[in-house]
């Protein structure tokens, strides 16, 4: 890469707009670079496949601490739950996570984009990209099918979990999955609204786990299991709820919207990037193996990748292929929990050992990354 020249039509050409490209876009764009979106939903805020649940981190640390407070709902608890609905309820002094209206939440975000100087362009679909001289020629649509093509120094896939920029770069692929479905109701009002309740069921949630959460806009449930491409089950989410229903007081009601998708589980891809093309975010891999919670990491890795990206094409900084490989986290100590889940996930020892040192340590690391002292609650036995 070489100084900015106006042979290409913009510096970096982002393609996603959810959490990690937009971090990376607003990043660059804030550092003087000319930053150029490519989503192919016209409303950022529709077919979500996100739990839009931000952890105290990033509720604090990021860009998102700017988000309207309305859009926002504050959960200082997690609610551990037995296959046999025992109860254990846990809580870290002074942490907390968000849940979401992740609809608003990603419309706002949008925004910011463009208020920020981002060539935001909605409702266009990457297509192809392919190495031209020092940069890349990235190819498209448009609203009404109509071909787009740009020229672009550096080119950053942000795109989800299959992501087709790994494909057309030639960058490392997600393998391993969790599949989700989350179902949410509008105006729907949890007896416990400021915890997360977790459920563990090898039934319904085989190498994974169930929620439900209080949100600004009502309430969302989900299940999620480990994808087996051979098997393709789908979660049975209305049997979870028909068994959970009664435990966190979630009332009868239809669902007013449905999200689902695939969650990668494995860790980062390799390669993650090289010759100007970068990945972040759920095409990185960048997710924990063990919760599936990526906001946080996916934020803070696209938000390293556009400022290096800036410090290199206006001031020949480090390479950013190198920052993006060092800055990817690692998830070490929860990818060996994700290999024991995989192999080892009993009901048995949950409902035994709900309120043992060694689950609840390994609670505590999973939700909360042992910070600070915990308070952990009496057992409870919900309804049956």
């Amino acid at each position: 890469m070489t100084l900015p020249s106006s042979d290409y039509d913009c510096d970096v050409l982002v393609v996603g707009a959810s959490f990690a490209g937009a971090a990376c876009a607003l990043a660059a764009a804030r550092a003087g670079l000319r930053v150029t979106v490519l989503e192919r939903k016209s409303d950022p805020g529709a077919k979500l496949r996100t739990t839009g649940i931000v952890v105290k981190e990033a509720a604090e640390q990021t860009w998102l601490s700017r988000a309207p407070s309305d859009c926002l709902h504050r959960v200082e608890r997690v609610r551990l739950y037995s296959p046999r609905l025992d109860s254990l309820a846990l809580h870290a002094p002074g942490y907390y996570f968000l849940t979401t209206d992740t609809p608003r939440l990603m419309r706002w975000l949008a925004d910011e984009l463009r208020r920020n100087g981002v060539d935001l362009r909605l409702g266009a679909a990457f297509t192809q990209a392919q190495r031209e001289g020092e940069g890349w020629r990235i190819e498209g649509q448009s609203q009404g099918l109509l071909p787009l093509s740009l020229r672009a120094r550096c080119l950053v896939g942000a795109d989800g979990a299959k992501s087709r920029v790994a494909e057309r770069a030639g960058l490392g692929q997600v393998r391993e999955f969790l599949y989700g479905i989350e179902y949410e109701f509008a105006g729907a009002r949890l007896p416990e609204p400021d915890a997360l309740h977790c459920f563990v069921s090898k039934r319904y949630a085989p190498g994974y786990i169930g929620w439900v959460a209080q949100n600004p806009a009502g309430v969302q449930a989900g299940l999620a299991l480990r994808h087996d491409p051979e098997r393709a089950r789908v979660p049975d989410i209305d049997g979870f709820l028909a068994r959970v229903r009664a435990s966190v007081g979630l009332p009868d009601l239809v669902p007013d919207a449905t999200r689902a998708g695939l969650i990668p589980c494995g860790g980062p891809v390799f390669p993650l990037a090289r010759d100007g093309a970068l990945l972040t975010g759920d095409a990185a891999g960048i997710v924990s193996p063990v919760t599936a919670g990526g906001i946080h990491s996916a934020w803070s890795h696209g938000w390293t990748l556009g400022q290096a990206l800036a410090a290199h094409v206006r001031s020949g900084g480090p390479a950013p292929e190198t920052v993006a490989h060092s800055s990817a986290p690692r998830f070490r100590t929860k990818r060996a929990l994700r290999w024991m889940f995989d192999r080892f996930q009993f009901d048995w020892p949950f409902d035994l050992l709900l309120h043992s040192a060694p689950l609840r340590w390994a609670a505590e690391e999973v939700y909360f990354h042992r910070r600070g002292e915990r308070r952990v609650e009496q057992v409870t036995r919900a309804p049956r």
